[in-house]
């Protein structure tokens, strides 16, 4: 381009990059005529690259495959968007190996900003990462004490939610309660299970262990494929000796599972079976029966998320705490009601 215009290749910067106030209109002129005929777009990246600040961010989620985390990508990007920054999608089995893999490559490309949303037991693979200069954040999870590698958090109060479901159906007359998941080894699920167990002997039942069905078997998480596992486990508990009259589960895909395996038995919910799920998808009020759940505010909390994470990435003094903990809510729809005498 430089030669195209007949100017030096620093007089072809000045122009792109708006410092021509000083310069002749005659050059200014041949620049942007060479700019013209070579239709040259600037390279926004190249520039970033350059400066070693890339207005792009990180998010790690478990997977896709399970809407929840479908949509908060969704909210995440496009409040990313509204200041400028775009979003790379990792999804990662919540394995922490790959997890760290992730966060190499993506500061290999001068990427600084990360949200995380797999709710890991311990950040601890992640300590290095934020030694390193990358800014972390925790969606869904709250930190608890891991504020020297997390910089920010949202999350919604996990422990309350389950209690507020098992509440729920302690309320409508349900003694024999199960809980459904796939394996309990993040943070979110431990709260919930915990949580079920609190309101259960707050009310002077004792939690039935023979009523807890975790997968065992199941690939990662079980997160892509959580329907099934629900399904599969709903199908044993109902053939139990005693088998519950209502089920918790960890979120709304094992219980839209846990609604087809019930019904295959010819159990009918809720007539047969209360069913409450965890997120409040999409699915979850189109179903039949739609679902009672426990509500995330996933577009409040992805708001706040790439708020907190942007700011802290740009020096902005921010409004309000770093860490985040939202109240859940129970939305009582038709899978619930008082068992059969």
């Amino acid at each position: 381009m430089a030669k195209r215009a007949g100017v030096s290749v620093s007089t072809v910067s000045n122009v792109i990059n708006g410092r021509h106030a000083k310069m002749g209109a005659r050059t200014l002129r041949k620049v942007q005529e060479a700019i013209d005929e070579l239709n040259y777009t600037p390279s926004a990246v190249a520039r970033q690259l350059k400066s070693g600040q890339i207005k792009m961010l990180g998010l790690v989620v478990p997977s896709v495959a399970n809407p929840f985390w479908g949509t908060a990508s969704q909210l995440i990007e496009k409040a990313a968007l509204k200041r400028g920054y775009q979003v790379l999608i990792c999804n990662t089995e919540r394995d922490p190996e790959l997890e760290a893999n992730y966060f190499s490559s993506l500061y290999a490309s001068s990427i600084r900003g990360i949200i995380l949303g797999s709710s890991p037991v311990s950040f601890d693979h992640l300590s290095e990462h934020a030694k390193n200069g990358m800014i972390i954040g925790a969606f869904d999870r709250a930190t608890q004490g891991a504020n020297d590698i997390v910089s920010c958090s949202v999350s919604v109060d996990q422990t309350l939610g389950a209690r507020l479901a098992t509440r729920h159906l302690i309320g409508l007359g349900h003694k024999r309660i199960g809980f459904i998941s796939g394996p309990i080894g993040t943070s979110s699920r431990t709260a919930r299970v915990e949580g079920m167990r609190s309101e259960l002997e707050k009310a002077g039942l004792t939690p039935d262990p023979d009523l807890i069905w975790v997968a065992s078997n199941a690939t990662g998480f079980g997160d892509s494929h959580a329907a099934e596992l629900g399904r599969t486990g709903i199908r044993e508990l109902l053939t139990l000796d005693e088998p519950p009259t209502a089920v918790f589960t960890v979120n709304d895909m094992y219980a839209i599972g846990i609604c087809s395996g019930a019904r295959e038995l010819g159990f009918r919910v809720p007539a047969d079976l209360s069913v409450v799920g965890f997120d409040d998808i999409l699915m979850a009020k189109v179903m039949e029966p739609p679902l009672t759940t426990i509500r995330q505010p996933v577009e409040q909390m992805a708001e706040l998320m790439v708020q907190k994470l942007i700011d802290t990435l740009e020096g902005v003094e921010g409004d309000g705490d770093a860490h985040v903990v939202l109240r859940p809510e129970l939305m009582v729809r038709s899978s619930t009601a008082a068992p059969r005498n």
